[in-house]
């Protein structure tokens, strides 16, 4: 009798099992194609309402505007895959646009001062990895939630900035910072290869070396990786570093693109989050990837100069921005409650 009963709480169950697990790869492929589908309805719009949308000087443009962020975004995404991309509890550094800021600060100060390129160029990058180690010490050694540990050292990295610069604009002008802000005969600017060779060196390394399949097993499962006996500290530390030295880098494409160091550097964090969040649509598990991020950097990047060239307040892009991380955050994270 009781086997009975089993095998038919068995056949019972299967079928719901099914529809449930139906219903999230639906969900799941949905997200994804609804992103695929606002992607081209946004190139659709503006190239049929925006003069030169698509043309080759205007693409380059918005590669170009997009490397900074772009940059930021990648390493914001290497945080997310090895710490997890719940914002709450996972993996988050809210502090790399401070990061930024205060590179570019130290590296407009060493050229004012005399100093050449080669020293300002290791001295910005250093300055962003040692953020980058401060923020690894909290989160790992002081067991300090990411989330709040990055917002501290945003705060503090923000006032060096500011003590440094005394709240003024920096200027520097090198023949290195030239080239940097040049563009080729096509009218296409060198930010923008810069960011195209940058994300196709991360890409490599993060999803196509075994370093970076560690990095995954430690994000998405981190009790397995612990138990396979993985350096799980060690490369949750390193991916911080590895955040702040895009931080560094992303200071120097700075300093190049508005031929300086300047305040309010804070004002890209939101774009930024919003970059690196958005990116887990464009991937087919819906987790981080450095390929969905560049698309999602693409993404932003056209909607921002679509407005522009509409002349359509930038407020409002702010105002979408906040929509697409409240969407994006919601749905992944009611699929991933779904699945687990």
């Amino acid at each position: 009798m009781s086997a009975d009963v089993h095998f038919a709480a068995v056949d019972f169950e299967a079928p719901e099992t099914g529809k449930r697990q139906f219903g999230r790869n639906f969900a799941a492929a949905a997200l994804r194609g609804g992103s695929v589908i606002a992607f081209a309805a946004i190139l659709l719009i503006f190239s049929l309402t925006a003069p030169y949308f698509l043309s080759i000087g205007n693409i380059g443009n918005v590669l170009g505007q997009s490397a900074i962020s772009g940059v930021l975004a990648i390493g914001l995404t290497v945080v997310l895959i090895a710490g997890g991309s719940n914002v709450v509890t996972g993996g988050i550094d809210l502090s790399l646009a401070a990061n930024m800021g205060l590179s570019a600060a130290v590296y407009a100060t060493l050229i004012q001062l005399g100093y050449g390129d080669p020293l300002a160029i290791t001295a910005a990058v250093a300055t962003g990895a040692l953020i980058g180690v401060v923020n690894a010490l909290a989160v790992v050694v002081a067991g300090i939630v990411p989330l709040l540990a990055t917002l501290a050292v945003m705060n503090v990295v923000a006032g060096l900035e500011l003590v440094l610069t005394q709240n003024t604009v920096l200027p520097a002008s090198t023949p290195f910072l030239s080239v940097l802000s040049s563009t080729d005969n096509f009218g296409i600017p060198v930010l923008a290869y810069i960011l195209i060779g940058f994300t196709a060196i991360v890409a490599a390394v993060v999803q196509y070396t075994p370093l970076g399949l560690r990095l995954y097993a430690v994000g998405e499962f981190p009790d397995a990786a612990h138990a396979a006996g993985l350096p799980v500290n060690r490369l949750v530390a390193g991916a911080f570093v590895a955040a702040g030295l895009c931080g560094g880098i992303a200071g120097v494409l700075s300093v190049s693109y508005l031929s300086g160091s300047t305040t309010g550097s804070g004002e890209m964090l939101l774009p930024v989050v919003v970059t690196a969040l958005l990116g887990s649509v464009f991937s087919r598990r819906l987790v981080p990837t450095i390929t969905g991020t560049l698309l999602s950097v693409l993404l932003v990047g056209f909607l921002v100069n679509g407005f522009q060239l509409l002349n359509i307040s930038s407020t409002l892009v702010s105002g979408i921005q906040g929509a697409l991380i409240l969407v994006v955050v919601s749905a992944t994270t009611l699929l991933r409650r779904q699945e687990s």
